[in-house]
């Protein structure tokens, strides 16, 4: 059974919590325990039907004030797929949430209320969708029960996101459109009669068949995260290295390079688990055995001896700001990608997003969190980071503060 990841995105009211929840309701997902709290607490709220956004709204504080604050990981399954849905909030302040909510997301979803159409929350949602190099886009026109399932309401969403796609490099991206009425189930797991102009799937029936897409022929990046060495009597002379391949792919007999040393050897046997393996592919966790001991540590990089690939010290990248202190120019951060840790400093601030206009402006005073920036990082050593666009496994970073050890960054290299 395979696993999908998506996440969420929307304004204020569009209906986002009561979505999942009409997902998790219609297809059985909840226990009877969850059903029975959720409609005593709808009734104490004076409410004649089920409020379904109570379902994901979990969190005492969200409850008062009305709004999702956080990103809330959401699990179901059905008979072909497995579902990781993260609920992230929509409000500009809350941008950094929404970065790494959908950092492994392979599904976007973005929704839009039908009274209100496009607004500049919508833009930043598919700036934001752009950034993260999510291939697959699903735009869900909520409550279209409440302009009475008017289909001239629908195209014309439309049209004004086809519009909208060039300026937000959604060109190479699939969009695909739902009405749907999260309150009242249409379009959502059961197909609507109040749209017998819409012929597409239901949101339930698009995200089972939907096919999600891979980077073909991406560069073979292992990560070792673990030098194994058992040192007992029945394993005397075994070394292996495990970690996660994060692109590519590896297999027996295939020379491989320590990046940071450029020492080289051949590949022995591949172990996943108890299995042995011929070939490994990307996104699994695998040991490997070479067939000469070469010098390999936690954090080093193994590629394709193929694949000629140089790090550099001085790279451009778009930082993401998390932290509630500001970024400090040509102070000490950590960059983390996979089990490799580097010194490096932000030696410039070259730019920031508006969230206004979505253009980045150049020379910005500061960088506080929420804050999309533009900036040169200089390391202590090479980083063997790939362009996120080409290879979104391996071009991703985050930044450590040293003192208070808490992320304060995520980086996507230019």
């Amino acid at each position: 059974m395979n696993i999908v990841r998506l996440s969420t995105a929307g304004s204020v009211d569009d209906g986002k919590s009561t979505l999942i929840g009409r997902l998790l309701f219609d297809t059985n997902s909840l226990s009877k325990d969850r059903l029975e709290n959720i409609r005593s607490i709808s009734a104490q709220r004076g409410l004649s039907d089920m409020d379904l956004s109570l379902i994901t709204d979990g969190l005492t504080a969200e409850r008062e004030q009305g709004i999702t604050i956080d990103v809330a990981h959401i699990y179901f399954a059905t008979e072909k797929r497995k579902y990781i849905i993260a609920d992230t909030p929509g409000h500009v302040e809350y941008t950094r949430n929404m970065i790494t909510g959908s950092s492994n997301s392979q599904v976007f979803v973005i929704l839009i209320d039908a009274r209100q159409g496009i607004i500049e929350q919508t833009k930043r949602h598919l700036f934001i969708a752009s950034l993260m190099e999510i291939k697959e886009i699903i735009i869900v026109v909520n409550k279209i029960d409440l302009v009475n399932f008017d289909e001239a309401v629908y195209t014309n969403i439309l049209s004004e996101i086809e519009k909208l796609k060039a300026d937000f490099n959604l060109t190479n991206k699939k969009l695909t459109f739902i009405p749907v009425s999260a309150k009242l189930g249409d379009n959502v797991v059961n197909r609507s009669t109040n749209t017998a102009w819409y012929s597409g799937p239901t949101l339930l029936d698009y995200l089972e068949s939907v096919e999600i897409a891979t980077e073909k022929n991406a560069p073979a990046r292992f990560n070792v995260q673990y030098v194994v060495r058992p040192q007992s009597d029945e394993f005397h002379d075994y070394r292996g290295y495990a970690g996660k391949l994060k692109s590519g792919t590896l297999s027996v007999g295939d020379e491989v390079v320590v990046l940071t040393s450029g020492q080289s050897a051949k590949i022995k046997r591949i172990h996943k688990f108890k299995t042995d393996l011929l070939k490994a592919e990307a996104g699994e966790s695998i040991t490997i055995e070479l067939e000469k001991d070469i010098d390999i540590s936690r954090g080093d990089i193994l590629t394709l001896a193929q694949e000629k690939f140089e790090g550099f010290k001085n790279i451009q990248s778009k930082l993401c700001w998390l932290d509630k202190d500001e970024l400090v120019l040509n102070k000490k951060y950590l960059l983390q990608y996979g089990a490799t840790i580097v010194p490096v400093k932000v030696s410039a601030l070259e730019s920031q997003l508006d969230f206004n206009t979505l253009k980045f402006e150049r020379n910005p005073i500061e960088a506080g969190a929420n804050s999309i920036n533009q900036v040169e990082l200089k390391s202590a050593s090479p980083l063997f980071l790939d362009s996120y666009t080409e290879n979104t496994n391996n071009g991703y970073f985050i930044l450590i503060d040293e003192g208070t050890n808490g992320t304060v960054a995520v980086g996507f290299k230019n």
